[in-house]
């Protein structure tokens, strides 16, 4: 399962909100409904989080081992 958690940390401690990631970092509006929901993004958005973030994918996005 894939869980944006870190994002939300991430932007939390460097004080970034998601109305400056859609206008000053590009990042579409639907795109941020997709990550509220823990719903799939593609590679470029990944690269754009964190280049607007300063950060790396670890700091963006992590898989949780899902019970069966």
């Amino acid at each position: 399962m894939i869980s944006y958690e870190p994002l939300w940390d991430t932007m939390r401690k460097q004080g970034i909100t998601t109305y400056a990631l859609i206008k000053n970092h590009g990042i579409p509006a639907s795109t941020i409904h997709s990550l509220k929901h823990n719903g799939n993004i593609n590679m470029l958005t990944l690269e754009k989080l964190c280049n607007a973030l300063n950060c790396t994918p670890d700091h963006v996005v992590k898989f949780k081992k899902e019970d069966n």
